[in-house]
């Protein structure tokens, strides 16, 4: 029968990062994962505005480039959600606040659900998605939202 003994000399604990109380560090450190990223993703602040966002998450909601979109509001910087119906409706103001991100952002919880975006370029179908939404908090308060999307 085989013999083990195991010992620990020294317990190793990684530093605790100190907090600034700003919560801009910890969307500053997703700002750039969310930037580098291969995947459709977008992370917003708590104003709403866009901090970070993949080059394809910009093709697959119809944004322009990431550049375009940074600093403004998610819903003033060119994202155009319709509803569901046949007549493709724009959102309204209280549909919009339900959308994933904006959900996610006021709740303080995970949010999930489709979206339609609008094609940007006429005769091109509109995009449906899948979106996935985490609130990103700092100083136990929520600072933004990050979401990851699939085209459905």
């Amino acid at each position: 029968m085989a013999h083990v003994e195991l010992s620990l000399s020294e317990v190793f604990a990684p530093e605790a990062r100190s907090s600034t109380g700003r919560g801009s560090d910890s969307l500053g450190r997703w700002a750039e994962t969310v930037s580098e990223a291969a995947e459709p993703c977008l992370l917003i602040d708590a104003g709403t505005r866009v901090v970070a966002v993949s080059a394809s998450g910009c093709e697959l909601l119809c944004l322009g480039a990431p550049e375009d979109v940074v600093g403004f509001p998610l819903l003033d910087g060119g994202l155009r959600l319709l509803d569901f119906t046949a007549n493709r409706g724009e959102l309204t103001e209280q549909e919009t606040d339900k959308i994933p991100p904006l959900l996610a952002l006021h709740s303080g919880r995970l949010a999930r659900g489709l979206l339609r975006v609008e094609a940007a370029a006429k005769g091109t179908p509109d995009a449906t998605v899948d979106a996935i939404s985490t609130p990103v908090l700092a100083d136990d308060s929520v600072a933004g939202s990050l979401t990851f999307f699939s085209e459905v």
